[in-house]
This record gives C-alpha cells, sequence and structure tokens, in this order.
C-alpha cells in the first residue's frame, strides 16, 4: 500500500475509533471484547483499504464487519468459551439513577440473543434505518422488523413489563 494511502487509511481509523468502540461495546457489553472486535475490524479493512476506500459508504462497509464479526464469535462452540476461577467483579454501585438505569439496560440486553442484540443496537442505539440494518446484516428487511419485535419483546420480559422509550435508551448507553 502507498504512504498516502496508509496515511488516508489511519486518519479515517483515527477520527473512527471512538463510533467503532461505542457500535462493539453495545453489541457486546464488554470493553476487552469490544476492543478486541475494533481491532480485528481495522485489521481486515487495512487488508481491503486499496479497494475499500474508493467505496461511498466507508462507514457502513466498517460498521458491517464489526457487527458480523460480533455475530461469528458468537456463533463459536463451548470449546471457545473462557472460563476463569474467580468470578468478574460486580458493577459499581452508585446513587445515580441513570447509570443505574444504564446497567440494568445494558445486562437486560446481554441476555437477548445476538442477532436481534445486533438489530437493537443498529435500530435504536445507532438511528439506523430498517433498510440500512439489513443491508449490514445481509437480510431481508422483513427479517430485520420480526427480529426488532422479538428483541423488544424479550427486553420487555427480561425488563419486567416496563417498556424503554428510545430516547431512554439512547440517553442511558
Amino acid at each position: 500500500m502507498p504512504d498516502a494511502s496508509d496515511q488516508e487509511y489511519t486518519e479515517y481509523v483515527t477520527a473512527r475509533l471512538p463510533a467503532l468502540h461505542r457500535l462493539a461495546y453495545a453489541l457486546c457489553g464488554d470493553a476487552d471484547e469490544a476492543d478486541d472486535l475494533v481491532q480485528e475490524a481495522v485489521t481486515r479493512l487495512y487488508q481491503r483499504w486499496s479497494k475499500v476506500s474508493r467505496a461511498e459508504r466507508i462507514d457502513a462497509y466498517v460498521r458491517t464487519v464489526v457487527v458480523r464479526l460480533f455475530l461469528d464469535g458468537k456463533r463459536r462452540g463451548w470449546w471457545r468459551v473462557r472460563l476463569s476461577a474467580v468470578p468478574p467483579d460486580p458493577p459499581p454501585v452508585s446513587g445515580d439513577a441513570g447509570i443505574e438505569d444504564r446497567t440494568v439496560l445494558r445486562a437486560a440486553l446481554t441476555r437477548v440473543p445476538p442477532r436481534q442484540r445486533a438489530v437493537l443496537v443498529l435500530r435504536f442505539l445507532h438511528d439506523l434505518s430498517v433498510d440500512e440494518v439489513a443491508h449490514t446484516l445481509g437480510c431481508s428487511a422483513g427479517t430485520v422488523k420480526s427480529q426488532t419485535a422479538h428483541g423488544l419483546a424479550a427486553m420487555r420480559r427480561l425488563l419486567g413489563g416496563s417498556t424503554p422509550t428510545v430516547s431512554a435508551v439512547r440517553e442511558r448507553s
């Protein structure tokens, strides 16, 4: 790759890294796993930069890579599960109701099946249209709509019937 192309890649990734990390973290709920997803995505982007840099929608391509890496990771078998002798630290306790609500929402979101979680994150946290989500996931608009309905129903069940509004979800993440 020529030096000018390397510089363009570096500038693009530097500018988009925070947004990519937010997307990855919203999908997996773990900062370390989000870092791994973003690292893998930008590595794949670098490998294909000569072609991708000429595309009109680079952001859509990278977002698709992150989401598909997340979904592929969830398809791994039990032999890929990491076990540890010590349970993870519980989330910090705070008097701030916003942090508590965000923690409850994030915990519920991690219990939603991965594909439904990806649809909910893309639709409600990243404001993508049904068609954009369908393109990102490589499925039909009808599938996105049904996955959204099933995902929201699962969230309602997990949250005890309370229905988070779209603005409340955005504010809390």
